[in-house]
């Protein structure tokens, strides 16, 4: 019997997996105004990276740290670090439903990418599906140029990190494990918010008066009585929403579980309106349906055409 014909399996895991990653998400919207971000993120990675090891062990799967490309890596990890600070600074500016349809402008990214680092044919079809992809986030954003808030960027920049990670990604899957190249991105954030903690951890710089930078520059470990436990939360949240993950896309078919990623748009929708009294406005409503359509439709051809671009590995 084939490993990846489990189809409702998958399907079921991928909903879980996007419901565990909107709680994390909506942890880090209600916590951001009394934790700094890379406190969070360190403690975060290191609730994750001791589970997922627990869970390896447990499940007898070999556990390897070290990678066959150091390079590749590292940019890998560079780039995913920062796209998420990306992603986690703009839920200072966006309600939780906007900035997560913004951050699924990735399947058009890595399609790019994909056409111009790996050479990928990709046909007028996809091109246009990309083009009105973009278009949905227009609409989004409605800019008005002359008072534009440009945080409300941060979620494309951070799937544009995203979408070269996932490219550096198929090149590194050959001989990286995905438990190899998670382990790498964890041992990475841990260093690198470690060494922020040194340089601003006292709060010194948090000079500004935005939520955006207060979250970044804020003094660390302050009332650790109230949001220790939020922190290890969005450790355990983030670690079952990932082995949720892969678990779907080791027992199905990606092409059939991918569109399904989409959901957390429902989740995030959801938990914006019942804990934040935040409530899309028509012209987010008609952008996320023009985002989400053109994604699916990118799936639909890469399936049609047996090109797995942007649906080989997930988007969250």
């Amino acid at each position: 019997m084939s490993t990846k014909n489990n189809n409702p399996k998958g399907i079921i895991l991928i909903l879980l997996a996007m419901m565990v990653f909107s709680v994390q998400d909506a942890i880090m919207k209600y916590i951001y105004s009394f934790v700094a971000l890379y406190e969070v993120y360190l403690i975060r990675t290191l609730v994750s990276f001791i589970l997922v090891l627990l869970f390896l062990k447990l499940t007898k799967k070999p556990i390897v740290f070290k990678t066959q490309y150091p390079l590749l890596t590292f940019c890998r990890v560079i780039l995913f670090f920062f796209g998420f600070s990306s992603f986690y600074i703009s839920l200072t500016v966006l309600p939780l439903a906007t900035a997560t349809a913004l951050f699924f402008v990735t399947p058009f990214l890595i399609t790019i990418f994909a056409h111009f680092f790996l050479k990928e044919e990709i046909g007028i079809r996809r091109w246009s599906a990309v083009i009105i992809g973009f278009i949905g986030v227009y609409i989004i954003l409605d800019p008005n140029f002359s008072n534009f808030d440009y945080l409300s960027l941060t979620p494309i920049l951070c799937a544009f990190c995203y979408s070269l990670s996932m490219i550096i990604i198929k090149k590194t899957s050959d001989k990286d494990s995905v438990y190899t190249q998670t382990f790498t991105f964890y041992l990475g954030a841990i260093f690198i918010s470690s060494i922020f903690y040194f340089i601003i951890g006292d709060g010194q710089y948090n000079t500004g008066v935005s939520p955006a930078s207060q979250f970044i520059f804020k003094e660390w470990f302050v009332n650790l009585e109230v949001s220790m436990l939020l922190m290890i939360t969005t450790g355990i949240t983030a670690s079952v929403a990932f082995i949720l993950l892969f678990t779907a896309y080791s027992v199905a078919s990606p092409s059939v579980v991918s569109p399904f990623e989409y959901s957390i748009l429902l989740w995030s929708s959801l938990i914006g309106w019942v804990f934040f009294e935040e409530i899309p406005s028509s012209r987010t409503v008609i952008g996320i349906f023009i985002i989400v359509s053109s994604g699916i439709y990118i799936f639909m051809r890469e399936k049609a055409q047996d090109q797995s671009i942007a649906t080989e590995k997930p988007l969250r």
